[in-house]
């Protein structure tokens, strides 16, 4: 068989990255086609509704609810300050006023003569758009967002918690297998993207908290960990929303895994530049991958890739990540990818390939199913 289609993870030093940035509901676009944006800037702007407060007036002022409208000093769209008069209504003789005032600032949505409610609806929220990565706007989603194309080097991870973030690059360990310890973490780290090495610990987590660091890259976390920080197990629902104080990228798996050399290379290649990093990940259908994103101060270096690429899947020669044990967390060359099914130790018959072990040079026999590409 000469192709084979599997997942795989990308990490690139060099291509183009399209980014849709999309706002949750109409608004206004601020820049243009063509305009050079910073991760930072601005690029498209809304509101969202405020709640809404009810106010039973019929109650408070012991009415029926159909003469609520008439009491009413404020009408439907009337702008109205917290504990502002909205409605009142006089006793006998005019003694004295009886009135009720707004629990909120905001909006009359609404005046019921059935239930003899007044909902008030809070000011409206605003929501920015960012960039997220440095680049150029190459086309206008009218009144939704803008997409944003950039030359980068581009890591994708395995797993990830915590939202949209940026920082400089900062490796704190010396090789791909070395722990990221709560030692090596110290004010310097402030607004940072740290790169560690096999695993994370959890007093280096809240450590990085601590100081004020934007993310971590690292090869594995423990899930105990990981539960200990959150405060709950993580389920399979999309991540990303998580709010622990740091983006987490992990690259390689959950436990102690030293990660892959030529992407803890990448990283130690561009220390002290600024980079994107985003925790989100969905396993399930509609696959999100956390990611780093490094721009390159070169932009017209990089060719243009062909927006309809075909995708020829793994062919000899590709690299290969191995997620299952044996050998699990290892990369390895595709050497060759049999047409016949084989039996396994299990007794089962499945597809295989045969690889190079690139740490030691062994050649293995792998189900297609135990590995991932690592695309470049």
């Amino acid at each position: 068989m000469a192709h084979a289609y599997t997942p795989g993870l990308r990490v690139t030093k060099s291509t183009i990255l399209r980014k849709e940035r999309r706002l949750p509901l109409p608004g206004e676009v601020i820049v243009k086609v063509g305009d050079r944006v910073e991760a930072e800037d601005i690029v498209a702007r809304t509101h969202l509704p405020g709640n809404v407060k009810s106010v039973n007036v019929a109650n408070k002022l012991s009415l029926p609810p159909s003469d609520v409208a008439a009491c009413m000093t404020k009408k439907v769209g009337n702008p109205v300050e917290k504990d502002e008069v909205i409605a009142q209504t006089k006793t006998f003789f005019g003694l004295f006023t009886p009135t009720c005032v707004s629990p909120i600032k905001g909006t009359i949505e609404s005046i019921s003569k059935i239930t003899g409610q007044v909902l008030v609806r809070e000011m409206p929220i605003p929501v920015e758009m960012r960039a997220y990565i440095d680049g150029q706007v190459i086309e206008i989603l009218p009144d939704e967002g803008v997409v944003v194309e950039s030359g980068t080097a581009f890591i994708q991870g395995i797993f990830g918690i915590g939202g949209e973030s940026g920082g400089e690059i900062k490796v704190l360990v010396s090789n791909p297998s070395e722990i990221l310890e709560e030692s090596l973490i110290d004010s310097s780290c402030k607004d940072k993207l740290l790169v560690g090495g096999s695993l994370v610990t959890e007093p280096a987590l809240k450590k990085a908290v601590s100081v004020g660091a934007k993310g971590i890259v690292v090869g594995g976390l423990n899930a105990k960990d990981l539960k200990n920080i959150l405060g709950y197990d993580i389920g399979v629902a999309i991540t990303g929303s998580e709010k622990v104080g740091v983006t987490l990228v992990i690259t390689e798996g959950f436990g102690g895994i030293s990660m892959a050399s030529r992407t803890f290379d990448l990283l130690k290649s561009r220390e002290g530049e600024k980079a994107s990093i985003n925790g989100a990940t969905q396993i399930r259908a509609g696959v999100i991958r956390p990611e780093v994103i490094i721009p390159l101060a070169e932009q017209g270096s990089v060719k243009k890739e062909k927006t309809a690429q075909k995708n020829v899947g793994m062919t000899s020669g590709h690299v290969v990540r191995i997620i299952r044990e044996p050998n699990f967390g290892m990369l390895g060359e595709v050497l060759e990818l049999p047409a016949e099914l084989e039996v396994m130790e299990s007794e089962t018959k499945v597809r295989v390939l045969r690889a190079r072990l690139l740490k030691t040079g062994e050649e293995v026999t792998i189900p297609r199913a135990n590995v991932e590409i690592i695309e470049s």
